[in-house]
């Protein structure tokens, strides 16, 4: 059986486990139903951060469906 990751609906930070809240943006609704994904270290220096609206780091889903 496939071990799906959880987006979060609202910015598509990415968590390996199901968690209650994002620690991105604090949201409650999360999916396994996403496409692609982008892992952001600096955020400051980042230029696709900037592109996607971005402010932490981590893992985050591309499309959210």
């Amino acid at each position: 059986m496939v071990k799906r990751d959880f987006a979060c609906k609202t910015c598509g930070y990415i968590s390996e486990e199901a968690i209650e809240l994002c620690p991105a943006c604090n949201n409650k609704k999360f999916t396994t139903f996403w496409q692609g994904y982008v892992v952001i270290i600096d955020v400051e220096k980042s230029q696709v951060a900037k592109i996607l609206g971005i402010t932490k780091p981590g893992k985050f889903a591309l499309r959210i469906g």
